[in-house]
């Protein structure tokens, strides 16, 4: 049956899509009336299950949102940072208990205190102002954090202009594409968002799929609490991310791309826009680019709230106006992907390394980083570092220089970091020193390095806390295909929870059991993934969390 929706939300284009209608609908009241729901299902010849179904799931399309006017981040970063309750008190003043709902994450955590109000993201101080935002409508959003790199500089390079930028792409044009993802192999530049698999291979399995229509989608849904190393690239480098898409596009011979932006970023939309636009004035998209024979153009949707999505073929269905519910592999996207189409799925950061990648050639990247882990990383620090910000490292530097050099230390004491988002390790401080960054490293000695987002716990803050705050997350944010996930993440919540609240001992093998059902049974890496800073946490901590086991 989901072939056969697939067919159908594809029968329109990317232009005429479900999921970008139902956004669009929700925006006055929160969520799409029931008699919108049904009309959309008959135009795109689907049930009213289908659209209803859709609908419910999202954060910010589901009947719960109507009426809510300010978003608060429940984020990994602000809940250890402890800001969030101030927040909602100083809401309160002006807001009602059911006019404010929630955000996971506003990509603020380099000062955390968090909110959203009237489209726009806030920190910092802002919530003492909240009269003042209300009352204006200017520019009262806008913050400022660090940006360096400590060694080559080049995904944050300062942009020039773009024709100038655009030059490498222009000349790629006139090579055969073939060469082109020759250089991107040799670079043996790696997936940023997680998994670290090649680049290059993952563009020639759509490439040597026989196919008139393909896509390329920029996942830019950079859900992971404490990662706002996207929201940097699509806000201060969005040509870096579209020069990806466009190269991506003329070696996988894909005439579609498709920016996925998460809700929680509403300013980038905006700004990736306006440098859409800038490419259509310089004819660098459309029909037949430069007489070359490639054509290609952009789409830009915006998600509507949910983790998920960061999973490619979760997001696929998204895009397509389906439940955002993980697909069995095979096949793969690459075969059969968004509308039955072959697709390529890449995140910003691994799209925006491409324009070294194609201006220098792939050898050039290679030679920066190490053997397996080639080119550089962008690394995201949270407030509770003295020089919190957004770093450039190469593959390899030690963890301890990105922590004591590059963030200055720490300002208070640390127990621990969560590196890689929720699914990634939790690193005692006491392991800093063993670690480097890339992806052979963090593996070795039993972490992730993931999107190398920086989360730290404080020393007051419970292990056992922080466990059933990860089980939470987790739940909340399941597709619920599959069971292991969808029931397994509750569980381990409920367990945590009665622990924390009561006399109730976890059984130490039922636990243990739970954490390995998770992650053999699930379908995908959310539920598979919450296991590991679970066992970290029981590995390193054990004296901290003993009393709560028997």
């Amino acid at each position: 049956m989901s072939d056969n929706l697939s067919e159908l939300l594809g029968r329109k284009g990317v232009n005429e899509n479900l999921f970008d209608t139902l956004g669009k609908m929700a925006k006055s009241e929160g969520a799409p009336s029931d008699i919108e729901l049904a009309k959309l299902a008959e135009e795109f010849l689907v049930g009213k299950a289908n659209t209803f179904g859709t609908a419910s799931f999202y954060d910010f399309l589901k009947p719960e949102n109507k009426g809510k006017k300010v978003y608060v981040c429940n984020g990994t970063a602000c809940v250890c940072a402890g800001t969030q309750d101030k927040v909602i008190e100083s809401l309160t003043d002006h807001f009602e208990a059911d006019e404010i709902g929630h955000m996971t994450c506003l990509g603020r955590c380099h000062e955390n205190s968090a909110f959203h109000y009237d489209g726009k993201n806030y920190s910092g101080k802002a919530s003492e102002s909240l009269k003042a935002i209300i009352d204006s409508s200017g520019d009262l959003n806008s913050d400022t954090y660090n940006v360096k790199a400590s060694g080559k500089q080049i995904l944050t390079k300062a942009f020039t202009n773009v024709v100038d930028y655009y030059k490498p792409f222009r000349d790629a044009l006139k090579i055969d594409s073939s060469e082109i993802l020759e250089e991107i192999k040799i670079s043996n530049v790696r997936g940023r968002g997680g998994a670290g698999f090649p680049m290059g291979l993952k563009l020639e399995f759509c490439r040597n799929v026989e196919n008139e229509t393909k896509f390329i989608i920029c996942n830019a849904d950079e859900g992971d609490p404490g990662a706002y190393s996207d929201r940097y690239l699509l806000e201060h480098q969005p040509h870096s991310v579209l020069f990806g898409m466009l190269i991506s596009g003329y070696v996988t011979h894909a005439s579609y791309g498709i920016v996925y932006i998460r809700a929680e970023y509403p300013e980038s939309v905006k700004i990736v826009q306006d440098a859409i636009d800038d490419l259509q004035r310089e004819g660098l998209i459309g029909n037949n680019i430069d007489e070359s024979g490639f054509s290609f153009q952009f789409k830009i949707i915006q998600a509507q709230g949910s983790y998920i999505c960061g999973e490619e073929t979760a997001l696929i269905n998204s895009i397509e106006g389906q439940r955002p519910e993980v697909r069995i592999r095979p096949p793969f996207p690459a075969q059969k992907g968004l509308f039955n189409k072959p697709t390529t799925v890449n995140n910003v950061e691994t799209l925006a390394a491409l324009h070294y990648i194609i201006q220098n050639g792939g050898s050039s990247w290679k030679a920066i980083g190490t053997e397996r882990s080639s080119g550089t990383k962008l690394v995201c620090l949270d407030s509770f570092f003295n020089e919190p910000g957004m770093y450039e490292v190469e593959m390899g530097t030690p963890l301890s220089i990105v922590v004591n050099e590059l963030g200055g230390g720490f300002k208070s004491e640390v127990k621990a970091l969560q590196i890689g988002g929720p699914l990634g390790g939790l690193v005692p401080v006491s392991k800093i020193k063993d670690l480097t960054i890339d992806f052979e490293s963090f593996t070795k000695e039993g972490f992730l390095l993931g999107h190398a987002s920086i989360v730290s716990v404080p020393s007051d803050y419970p292990i056992l806390k922080f466990i059933e705050h990860l089980f939470d997350f987790a739940a909340y944010e399941s597709c619920g295909k599959c069971f292991p996930c969808r029931l397994g993440t509750k569980r381990g919540q409920e367990l945590a929870e009665k622990a924390l609240t009561s006399d109730y001992k976890i059984d130490r093998k039922l636990f243990t059991d739970l954490l390995t059902t998770l992650e053999q049974g699930s379908l995908c890496a959310h539920g598979g993934g919450i296991p590991l800073p679970v066992r970290n946490a029981l590995q390193y901590f054990d004296d901290e969390l003993k009393s709560h086991f028997n």
